[in-house]
């Protein structure tokens, strides 16, 4: 495990060094498009799959502190507001599909899982810190980011405030 961290770091670090990648997403910007396979093996292309809805993007891994209580907090506001367009993609940052399908299967959120193993979208989006969760709107521009942890009561808000 301490060598998958260490991978994902230096992943992160060097994606924050490429000048191809921008160093921030800012509000108003259009999300990244990407390809990607989902836990399942279904291939989840974005925006297209999900065009039209309002979409919680989060980045995590297994070993982040806070990705946990905060995945369970989603899978709550998403079942509360999903018939409403809401959607949730859950990314997961530079980890295999065996450790993403443990970690899911341990926690029991039924959004989807999406696999990032080599931190390529994760780089897009100028991750550089977990967990780190992008709320896009309808028209598939960057509404609000939050870095870092967050509770139950402020992914609600900032939902509500994406479907209106």
């Amino acid at each position: 495990m301490f060598k998958q961290i260490i991978t994902l770091i230096a992943a992160l670090t060097l994606a924050a060094c490429d000048s191809s990648t921008p160093a921030k997403l800012n509000t108003g910007d259009a999300a990244p498009a990407f390809t990607t396979g989902s836990l399942h093996a279904a291939t989840v292309k974005f925006p297209d799959d999900l065009r039209g809805k309002a979409v919680v993007v989060r980045f995590w891994a297994d070993w982040c502190h806070y990705c946990e209580d905060e995945m369970k907090a989603i899978e709550r506001v998403w079942q509360r507001h999903k018939g409403e367009g809401l959607e949730v993609i859950a990314i997961n940052a530079g980890q295999d599909k065996a450790t993403v399908a443990a970690f899911i299967k341990k926690i029991g959120v039924t959004y989807p899982a999406l696999l990032d193993e080599s931190a390529t979208i994760s780089k897009q989006y100028g991750v550089v810190a977990l967990p780190t969760t992008y709320f896009v709107g309808r028209d598939g521009k960057i509404r609000t980011k939050v870095l870092g942890e967050a509770d139950e009561a402020t992914f609600e808000r900032i939902a509500v405030e994406l479907l209106k």
